[in-house]
């Protein structure tokens, strides 16, 4: 897959419905005039000869060639700039002008760098404005030696592109190719992916290609972007099949392959791919499948692609040659809620088909709880079998907490707030040994204090007064109260977000943090926890003693879920690893304290 040029100009714009329109850069106007013909050669999602016929092509011949340049379009005689939707720097906020930039002006020191897949390894995922107290990509940089000991494969940041306000999770979004300026921008980007290269670690770059931020997003005023009336949870839907969604789907690919190629990330995780609505013959996932394998070919290093769904639908993950997507991995949310319910308790809302050992069980030998089976939190079947044939376990993402699931509680409280060491070493043994990629949180690995709360910066006090006004709706309809959600505009809210450090060397955090480090180590030394497939996997339980004992070949992993001591039958014969002092072997009898696990080997 070539990435098309758009003509030989910088500042050549897709506005199909507009009459006129004015380049202004530096502070001059420079009239721009319709391309004539088919259309700039090469655009992705373009018929068969390799062209596009949507028309709406604009250019700017007497433009500026070369240096930084700030800009913006003005459309049939608007007075007031827009930024450019292909924007690489928004230095004062997406309202404001664009400004070039040069993404091959860095001299990379990756060369070296063959990447790596999914299998065996462990993915760290991080909020860069709340990782370190100054919240920049320069910051994380600082603690990536950190993330090394720890045992990581891949660092994963929620998204990195340009929103309205000072700080916000990502998800609010509306210029995809640009890298917020309090992040640092796309240079501080290129030096992060360069020093995590460095260090050995992959990064996965989260992005949101379903809906776009409700500030900042003037997509609509250049062309059909969007689908008006046709929304999803957070506002209109993306343009994916009607009218001119050749372009805007080449919009999309475009902005993926800028990603793997310009800023050398190793993969894409793709937020909430169920919200796509793509009636095309050749569903958007397929392409972006193609799309990872071009680069890969193209670069020579992996270039993974990991969807969030909801839909527990295989076919995401199997080949494109047998009618699948051919993405590298999912995420299965499953997992989390099998492992949440057996260390918490807490079985309410999309919990409650989860309450039991046995639906742990069952995602860790068939990778999806629901796999056709009735869902009483949607009130209907859901999902279907995995083919074990055609994936291998390493294609389910698996975590016992993340963005989503802390942030999107009523006071974004982790489970280390309510949990005790035992019940957290618990979670950390049932991810870090199950046959899948395991993910961590970041400041799980050390039991953090701090919650991880939603968080918003809108400048505009309506959309602000609107936000929180509608998150304490979202959970009064859940049964919370609406007196303990945080006010998302509150910067206090944000504040409280932010790890302490400090105490990671503290008390069980320490402890937490050893064993996580033992853990991962343990893991990446035994083929056997990380590297087999389905049908290498075994699991006996018992739902009255609620222990589980889980087999990956020769290993046996056996968890006490209960409070009360339990014993149990294994056959291995030495302790690998044990989260209690108090667990003892016993020829082939187990003895494990409550809340408590081992791990046993031949």
């Amino acid at each position: 897959m070539t990435l098309p040029a758009h003509g030989t100009e910088r500042f050549n714009l897709w506005a199909p419905d507009a009459h006129t329109i004015t380049l202004l850069a530096d502070g001059r106007e420079y009239p721009m005039s319709r391309i004539t013909g088919p259309g700039p050669a090469g655009v992705v999602g373009s018929g068969p000869d390799g062209l596009d016929h949507s028309g709406g092509w604009w250019t700017a011949p007497d433009a500026p060639a070369a240096g930084d340049v700030d800009y913006g379009y003005l459309l049939d005689g608007d007075t007031t700039p827009l930024p450019d939707p292909r924007s690489r720097r928004q230095p004062e906020g997406v309202h404001s002008l664009s400004r070039t930039f040069d993404a091959g002006s860095h001299e990379w020191a990756d060369g070296q760098w063959q990447g790596r897949g999914l299998q065996g390894a462990v993915i760290y995922e991080l909020h860069l404005g709340t990782f370190t107290p100054e919240g920049t990509l320069d910051a994380a940089i600082g603690k990536l030696d950190y993330l090394v000991e720890l045992g990581i494969d891949f660092v994963e940041l929620l998204p990195v592109n340009g929103f309205n306000g000072t700080h916000n999770w990502g998800y609010d979004g509306v210029l995809w190719y640009a890298v917020h300026e309090g992040y640092g921008g796309p240079a501080a980007y290129q030096r992060f992916v360069d020093a995590a290269h460095a260090a050995g670690l992959g990064v996965i770059q989260d992005v949101v290609y379903n809906h776009l931020g409700p500030s900042g997003n003037y997509l609509g005023r250049f062309g059909p972007y969007l689908k008006s009336g046709e929304g999803n949870t957070w506002g209109d839907s993306v343009n994916l099949d009607g009218p001119g969604s050749d372009i805007v789907r080449s919009y999309i690919l475009e902005n993926a392959a800028m990603w793997l190629r310009d800023y050398h990330v190793d993969g894409l995780r793709l937020d909430a791919v169920h919200a796509f609505k793509d009636e095309r013959a050749i569903h958007l996932l397929e392409e972006f499948g193609a799309l990872a394998d071009d680069v890969s070919a193209e670069t020579g290093r992996p270039a993974t692609m990991i969807a969030e769904s909801d839909l527990n639908d295989p076919r995401l993950l199997y080949p494109r040659e047998v009618n699948g997507y051919g993405l590298a991995g999912q995420w299965s949310d499953d997992f989390h809620h099998a492992v949440h319910v057996n260390v918490s308790g807490e079985s309410t809302g999309y919990y409650e088909d989860f309450g039991s050992v046995g639906a742990l069980a069952k995602v860790l030998v068939d990778g999806f709880f629901h796999d056709g089976s009735y869902s009483s939190f949607r009130g209907r079947h859901h999902g279907r079998p995995i083919n074990t044939a055609l994936v291998h376990p390493a294609a389910l993402v698996v975590c016992s907490q993340n963005h989503d699931q802390i942030g999107n509680r009523a006071t974004g409280d982790r489970l280390s707030q309510t949990l005790g060491y035992g019940q957290l070493a618990l979670a950390a043994v049932a991810t870090l040994t199950s046959p899948y990629t395991a993910m961590l949180f970041m400041g799980e690995e050390y039991g953090a204090s701090t919650p991880w709360q939603f968080f918003t910066s809108h400048p505009e006090p309506e959309l602000g007064k609107a936000t929180a006004e509608g998150r304490i709706r979202e959970f009064e309809r859940m049964g919370w109260d609406p007196a303990v959600v945080p006010d998302p505009q509150d910067p206090e809210t944000f504040t409280r977000s932010r790890l302490n450090w400090a105490e990671a060397v503290e008390g069980d955090h320490a402890r937490l943090l050893a064993l996580y480090r033992q853990l991962i180590a343990l893991r990446r030394s035994t083929p056997e926890l990380a590297g087999l497939g389905f049908e290498d996997t075994a699991v006996a339980f018992s739902e009255a003693d609620r222990w589980l004992r889980l087999r990956r070949g020769s290993v046996e992993v056996a968890m006490n879920f209960s409070a009360e001591p339990r014993r149990l039958a294994v056959a291995g014969a030495s302790i690998a690893l044990a989260t209690d002092g108090g667990v003892r072997l016993d020829g082939s009898q187990l003895d494990l304290p409550g809340h408590s696990a081992a791990i046993i080997s031949k």
